[in-house]
């Protein structure tokens, strides 16, 4: 580095000293609000910053984890290092201020106009209050008597700024605020959010309870997706709009072609009979011109079969969702365990994001489309 660019930089950190008479090595202290973090930058020969690495202390690394992908931008930007170290001095000098006041202590008329809130909307909406008033977890009931949750994290500055709202809801929720706001406007604002999903909400419950959803395990309030048990190793994945839940849902089926081709057929011939003023398991029932399995007469893991490799049902969180096609076959497997089986054996080939083998069980050809970006 030239003598100026040195100076420069003496000026800016002037606990961070070059190592080396190349200039390539350089490590010290940078400062930000008043602390000091070891820092260690390794230059290349020919100095460029955009293949630096850099090297420091576990207290700096927690700071700047939030940042790596904009010091990597910087790093291919700076035009030396002492912009690039100003760079860096300044999303310290903002990290480090905004952690102060988030821990700083509230003022007391913080506490005051918090607790009279509460008093406002009843103790007996509050679930759940920390030790030092910074998250509150309110209950809400919705007209159909679910029970909903809200959480709320508290920044010093309220009333003046609103709490983040922590919600399970599968649209975006956002509170109206104004410094006269309160936690009675936020809850009633949730309670309105909560009426305008009822239809949602009792389209899946009605799903839930009359049939067997393989998929998710445990739905929470913000899920929209129901894979739903058709028969054995036959299933259908439906993907249903929070605002227009009677409407047709998108519909995917998963199981061998001889089973699955035939709903396909039913679907596209009597889509047009689709009619918003039905619930959605009724239309379902009507359009793929089906019954699906009774939840009284049948049990789950009639339709649950587990992987012909792993031998388990659940894998990371999925269920096996590929079919053997042969008729006499139709073994399931994880896509996971199919696709590392079928890498496997010499015979198998792939094109593009496609692989053609054999299955496992019954010798028959079976191919598997992976998605591009697990190939």
């Amino acid at each position: 580095m030239a003598a100026a660019g040195l100076g420069s930089l003496l000026r800016e950190c002037p606990l961070l000293l070059p190592q080396n008479r190349e200039g390539t090595v350089y490590e010290g202290f940078v400062t930000a609000q008043g602390r000091d973090f070891h820092i260690r930058i390794l230059l290349p020969l020919d100095l460029q910053l955009k293949n630096a690495r850099i090297q420091c202390c576990w207290h700096l690394k927690k700071l700047i984890g939030g940042y790596q992908q904009i010091l990597k931008q910087r790093l291919q930007h700076s035009s030396d290092l002492v912009s690039f170290m100003m760079e860096l001095k300044t999303i310290l000098d903002v990290t480090l201020k905004n952690r102060q006041e988030f821990h700083a202590s509230p003022p007391p008329q913080y506490y005051s106009a918090l607790i009279g809130d509460i008093e406002i909307l009843g103790w007996n909406k509050v679930l759940f209050v920390d030790a030092g008033f910074k998250t509150i977890r309110l209950k809400a009931e919705d007209s159909c008597g679910r029970d909903h949750l809200i959480t709320l994290k508290f920044s010093p500055k309220y009333p003046t700024e609103p709490p983040d709202c922590i919600v399970d809801l599968p649209i975006p929720f956002s509170v109206s605020w104004t410094p006269q706001s309160s936690l009675l406007s936020i809850h009633s604002q949730f309670l309105a959010a909560l009426e305008s999903l009822k239809e949602f909400w009792n389209a899946l419950d009605e799903i839930d309870e009359k049939t067997w959803v393989l998929e998710p395990e445990k739905p929470t309030r913000s899920s929209t997706m129901r894979r739903i048990a058709v028969g054995n190793n036959v299933s259908i994945n439906i993907e249903v709009h929070p605002r227009h839940p009677t409407m047709l849902p998108e519909c995917y089926f998963l199981g061998a072609d001889h089973m699955v081709n035939p709903l396909k057929v039913k679907l596209n011939s009597n889509i047009h009979s689709w009619d918003p003023e039905v619930s959605l398991l009724q239309n379902l029932k009507e359009v793929l011109e089906i019954e699906f399995p009774s939840r009284e007469a049948l049990e789950k893991s009639d339709f649950s079969m587990d992987c012909g490799i792993c031998y388990a049902y659940r894998l990371d969180g999925t269920i096996p969702d590929q079919v053997c096609n042969d008729s006499r076959c139709g073994q399931s497997f994880h896509q996971a365990c199919l696709y590392e089986w079928l890498r496997g054996l010499p015979s198998s080939r792939q094109s593009f994001n496609v692989i053609f083998g054999e299955c496992p069980y019954c010798n028959k050809q079976i191919t598997l489309k992976m998605s591009m970006k697990e190939v």
